[in-house]
Parts: structure tokens; sequence; C-alpha cells
């Protein structure tokens, strides 16, 4: 399967979130939205990550723009981490990895050489017809945050 590019329309997806909920493509039509892959709750890049959206998240719903962090945890792991880290918005559960399978975030990594699969901590910038405007992939995580609103303030430019 081609790799996505800009441009592409995004893989529809339908999953259940930390709090008992569920959360789709289709229920996010009509606003940007950061959808943003990281490997574990709870482990020291992906809480900087996370709690980064978090502490930017009204700067972001300014710019129209959900954000919903994804990884294959359970949605209970996520209640967890959601609750340690007074997390402001949703954490999709892909626990089959059919989302991350879609999206290509699904990677071969090689850590002090030993091999596994894992997600590839990466971004996607859906905008509001559903069209993936921008890719972040293997995201270093100091001032991403900030890179994914630069980006929105200029589709939001585009946009006007």
């Amino acid at each position: 399967m081609a790799e996505l590019q800009p441009g592409d329309k995004a893989p529809a997806f339908d999953m259940a979130t930390d709090g008992g909920g569920r959360i789709s493509l289709k229920s996010l039509k009509g606003q940007n939205v950061v959808l943003y892959f990281y490997p574990k709750d709870d482990t020291p890049g992906c809480t900087t990550e996370s709690c980064a959206f978090r502490d930017n998240l009204k700067a972001l719903t300014k710019l129209k723009a959900a954000v919903v962090g994804v990884s294959k945890d359970s949605p209970e792991s996520h209640d967890k981490f959601k609750a340690k880290y007074e997390l402001n918005f949703p954490l999709g559960s892909d626990e089959d990895g059919s989302v991350c399978e879609a999206y290509g975030v699904w990677k071969e990594k090689n850590n002090y050489g030993k091999k596994y699969m894992g997600i590839e901590r990466s971004t996607f910038l859906i905008d509001d017809k559903g069209v993936i405007r921008q890719i972040w992939r293997k995201v270093k995580v100091d001032g991403h945050a900030e890179e994914v609103m630069e980006a929105l303030g200029e589709l939001k430019k585009a946009a006007a």
C-alpha cells in the first residue's frame, strides 16, 4: 500500500475512546483534525507530547481544530493516562491496529539492535473536508505542538 501523502483523503476510522466513548472521522466532519499517533500511554515521550497538546488546546480550538490521540492501549489504560495528566481531548484506542495500518504508522522499529513492530510517532493534519493537509512522521516531541499550530494557522489563512 502506498504511503499517505498530503492531498489524499484521510482514511475513515471509528474507534473506542477513553471514558467509554467512540470517535470517528465522520463525527469530526466540519472541523480540522489533529490526529496524532503515539506508541504507549504514560511513557516519557508520549506524556510530553500529549501534555503539549493539552497545554495548547485553547489555541488549537481557536484554529477550529479537534485533537485526537491514538495508540493501541485499551480504553481503560487511556482513562488512567488521561486522569493522571488531566488531558482534555479524546484518546482513541486502536487495539486491533486497523487505524494504525490505515494511516501507515505501524512500522518495524529498531531499538538497540532489537527489531520489533510498533507505532511510529506521527501526526496527520486533516482539514474540515477530510483531506490530509500535512503529515509529520518520526515526530520529535519538543516543539511539535507549536509546529502543528503553525500549520493550522497557514491552513486557516489559505481557507480565508
